[in-house]
């Protein structure tokens, strides 16, 4: 009998499970990457350009996975979170200014969600926008209250639950669409169309790495994991952490690419200006109905989870900045308000999502910058510091996305 064989066996299971029970805090930042927000950018992609616009996904998902490990390991090693360490090394004026634009990126994302969710129902059961924005806003409430009253591993599981419906619903809507792969491979060539290409890929960026998720990573791993102090127990948190950022950036960069694919196989050259709703007919009408069903149950799924993380993001960054605290349901009530205006007064919901992320491509710069400096110091992550060429390869992700956003804002001022 092998028992030395069966033992080997058992040990590497045991490892197996451990690893795989500490997975998690990835997922739930990465319900960010696949929010109303992102449906709306990438399927606009998708309808306006075609394939053109692949190539900015895959490289803002390889961007996001490498930022959101950085987070991590900055919660991890220090035990502080990003928004905490902007406050121990930053002055009151500065530190009251940056909590401002922190807070501008949250309403932003927070309005993106709650639309999204409302257009959603407003798909699937014909509720009015405005009826559907408080019944996503009420759901999103009750994933808070779970999180407030069971704590962190309960809220982790119906966050990651919603992502596979998300993940689910597009995957499959995709692979009804049976789009070409030749065309595919040719969007991976770095390329744009003019200024609205531009728009959108600031979109896509802004949508994929997602400040609110940079800052709230540094948390999630500190709150599951909190500071292990000895080198062996940090490294094998660090190598575990790398995985679970791996497995939920290549998740969430399928759906990303799903939305896009769907929308230029089935969108493509009808009209330049697609709401959500004519993509949803449109996909329906191409693809048959239960390629239209699937699309609205994962953008309703993505509104309720991406909505609740968000919310949960935001507490964490005024937390962190200004050592205040609100509760959660509070908060959740008073950021709601944005996206209830939007919702009453009439804009068109596409738009404002597509603009929403937007602005949160503009706040990246403010999340990464001091990430990049965080983790490659010495003093502050002792031997846990970046590589040289790890933080070569993060101060490049920051000055792409703050030249992709200074060349947008020239070419929509001048009109080119």
């Amino acid at each position: 009998m092998d028992t030395t064989g069966d033992v080997s066996r058992r040990v590497t299971s045991t490892r197996v499970r451990s690893a795989v029970a500490l997975l998690g805090p990835a997922f739930v930042a990465a319900v960010a990457y696949a929010d109303p927000g992102n449906v709306a950018a990438n399927i606009s992609a998708g309808a306006r350009f075609g394939y053109l616009l692949v190539w900015v996904i895959v490289a803002a998902d390889v961007m996001a996975g490498l930022v959101q490990y950085l987070s991590a390991k900055l919660g991890l090693v220090t035990g502080r979170t990003l928004p905490e360490m902007v406050r121990d090394h930053t002055s009151g004026p500065v530190r009251l200014a940056y909590w401002a634009q922190a807070e501008t990126v949250a309403m932003a994302t927070d309005l993106a969600e709650v639309v999204g969710g409302a257009i959603a129902l407003n798909i699937l059961f014909g509720l009015p926008l405005i009826m559907g924005g408080v019944l996503t806003g009420f759901a999103s409430l009750m994933l808070l209250v779970v999180q407030s009253r069971w704590g962190q591993r309960p809220f982790e599981r119906l966050a990651i639950g919603l992502l596979i419906v998300v993940a689910l619903g597009f995957l499959a809507a995709a692979v009804i669409a049976q789009p070409s792969i030749s065309d595919t491979l040719g969007g991976a060539v770095p390329r744009f169309q003019g200024t609205e290409s531009m728009l959108l890929a600031a979109a896509i960026t802004g949508a994929t790495v997602m400040p609110h998720a940079v800052y709230l990573h540094s948390g999630l791993v500190r709150d599951r994991h909190g500071h292990p102090t000895t080198t062996s127990h940090r490294t094998r948190l660090l190598r575990v952490t790398r995985g679970d950022v791996a497995a939920a950036m290549l998740l969430a960069g399928a759906v990303n690419l799903a939305m896009l694919l769907l929308a230029a196989r089935t969108l493509h050259g009808q009209v330049d200006g697609i709401s959500l709703e004519t993509a949803h007919a449109g996909i329906r009408d191409a693809l048959g109905p239960a390629a239209g069903l699937l699309l609205a149950v994962g953008l309703l799924a993505s509104g309720i989870a991406s909505t609740s993380v968000g919310a949960y993001a935001g507490a964490m960054i005024m937390q962190g900045l200004l050592h205040r605290h609100i509760a959660l349901v509070t908060r959740r009530l008073i950021t709601l308000v944005p996206a209830f205006v939007v919702l009453t007064i009439g804009i068109e919901p596409t738009r404002a999502l597509i603009v929403s992320q937007v602005i949160l491509s503009f706040g990246i710069p403010f999340a990464l910058i001091p990430l990049v400096r965080f983790t490659g110091s010495r003093r502050l992550m002792g031997t846990d510091a970046n590589h040289r060429l790890t933080t070569l390869a993060a101060w490049a992700v920051a000055a792409v996305v703050t030249a992709l956003n200074v060349v947008l804002l020239v070419l929509t001022v001048t009109g080119s």
